[in-house]
């Protein structure tokens, strides 16, 4: 699904880090640029076919940094490019070649999110248009922040905003020295200007793996508090989940879990926060 298609191999791939051979296993294939203009990848091929094509996958140094590889053919994005890594993200590109060795037969999109998360920071976010674009999205957050926006009822409700929400709301506020309004009605409300100044301050610092962690976190918890606490290392993925989830565990303590809705749910947000939290560690 990243990389460009190419004709058909079934050597052996050999993963070499620190003079260590690896290898895993299965195959692939190429096809010329077509009419429309889209780049061709192994995105746009697995998304068509849904079926796994290579192999073997492994992980290779390249320049100065690691690409994984299926048949020694090192994966790209979507946009054409090279799926390339710093030396210090050797845990991603171990990630990102389990994903891909774990794809058995019928290719499964939603076990990619370590190759979605990184490719997307490869592709957008050495653009700065891009990335100002993307700040002022995640700043819009702000004014529909999920824990900014309390109930009155019912009670158990009341206790898990106080419980998760309260302290995480006190920490942007010191940590940042920001203003924080908390409303109890959804109308017509927006965070202080100079609040919003500052905190976008705070995302134009960020790299591009930060600001792709940030993105996701912020889509997936519906919270720019939430995404900036897991990112800055203030929150654990689990604590993050617990905190975008108040809600649905207040209604699950009322009314009980649905069956395939709350529980798919649980796993999904701490598969998609696991993804942006793993993209920001760093190796020796």
């Amino acid at each position: 699904m990243y990389c460009r298609l190419l004709s058909r191999s079934t050597a052996r791939v050999k993963f070499s880090c620190n003079s260590t051979v690896h290898s895993f296993s299965r195959s692939f294939a190429t096809a010329s640029l077509p009419p429309d203009g889209t780049v061709v990848s192994e995105t746009n091929r697995a998304e068509a076919t849904l079926k796994r094509f290579w192999e073997t996958v492994g992980i290779s140094k390249r320049d100065d940094g690691l690409t994984v590889t299926l048949d020694m053919r090192a994966l790209k994005t979507p946009s054409g490019n090279t799926l390339l890594l710093p030396r210090n993200k050797r845990l991603v590109a171990t990630l990102i070649a389990n994903e891909w060795e774990n794809q058995e037969t019928l290719l499964k999109p939603h076990a990619l999110p370590m190759t979605s998360i990184a490719s997307r920071a490869i592709d957008a976010f050495h653009d700065k248009k891009t990335c100002s674009e993307v700040r002022e999205s995640l700043l819009n957050y702000l004014d529909t922040d999920t824990i900014c926006f309390h109930h009155d009822d019912p009670s158990p409700l009341v206790e898990l905003q106080h419980k998760y929400w309260d302290p995480l709301i006190e920490w942007a506020k010191s940590t940042f020295d920001i203003d924080i309004q908390v409303f109890t009605s959804i109308l017509f409300h927006s965070q202080p200007a100079e609040t919003r100044a500052k905190l976008n301050v705070i995302l134009t610092e960020m790299n591009p793996w930060e600001l792709a962690a940030m993105e996701r976190a912020t889509y997936v918890t519906k919270s720019f508090l939430i995404a900036l606490a897991l990112v800055k290392r203030h929150l654990t993925v689990e604590d993050a989940a617990v905190a975008a989830q108040v809600e649905v565990s207040s209604q699950i303590q009322r009314w009980g879990e649905v069956e395939d809705s709350h529980d798919v749910d649980f796993h999904d947000i701490r598969r998609q926060l696991g993804s942006a939290a793993c993209l920001l560690t760093n190796s020796l």
